[in-house]
């Protein structure tokens, strides 16, 4: 009997979903996979590309995304209201099509996926981006001194980036929130490098093959 159903699946052509990595408690399964892959291909605006070396680049991406998911939840980290959440849809949708719902959702069905999983991950972006901004901005100093280094050193390119309006005092508030991010993202991931060393994460490499 278990047999019969085991071969009737598979002329189905059925794909058993199957576990990928344990993180701490957490399962991402094959399934997993392939969703994150869709969508942010689809976002990347790059070819969608079911192959192993892109599973095991999104099980990295889902290894992470866990670990900051953990960290918002015990942290208490303030998430994005839904007007701020239909605000950055709203402002995707214009950026990328011209404000036409129906170029997106020609778009999204083109990559196999639907228009509440790109939702999901549009929110979810903009949550990483508030938790990273809560959580590492709190400390970061840049100074005169550091600014003023930074306008020596890339004269130049500001010049050229900045055709009218290029002094240092005018340049000034730019570069300290350049300058600031680096800061910032430097934190972030030196936290998610320590994070990933203490978690407990299992590849199964079967579900990559």
């Amino acid at each position: 009997m278990l047999f019969l159903m085991l071969a009737n699946a598979a002329q189905a052509g059925v794909v058993i979903d199957r576990i990928a990595v344990i993180v701490g408690r957490h399962v991402i399964k094959t399934s997993d996979i392939v969703r994150d892959l869709r969508v942010t291909e689809f976002l990347n605006r790059e070819p969608l590309d079911l192959g192993s070396a892109a599973k095991r680049k999104s099980a990295e991406r889902l290894i992470d995304q866990e670990i900051i998911r953990q960290e918002i939840v015990t942290g208490g980290y303030r998430r994005p209201s839904e007007a701020e959440a239909s605000a950055f849809e709203k402002q995707f949708e214009n950026d990328r099509f011209h404000g036409s719902a129906v170029q997106l959702r020609a778009a999204v069905a083109k990559y196999g996926i639907a228009e509440e999983l790109l939702r999901e991950q549009l929110v979810w972006q903009l949550t990483v981006l508030r938790f990273i901004d809560q959580r590492f901005r709190a400390g970061v100093l840049v100074t005169d001194d550091e600014v003023k280094s930074y306008y020596d050193q890339n004269l130049a390119a500001l010049r050229e980036q900045n055709p009218h309006g290029n002094s240092l005092e005018a340049l000034q508030p730019k570069i300290r929130s350049t300058l600031e991010g680096e800061r910032i993202n430097q934190n972030f991931n030196e936290w998610l490098e320590h994070e990933r060393e203490i978690y407990r994460i299992e590849y199964k490499q079967e579900a990559f093959e």
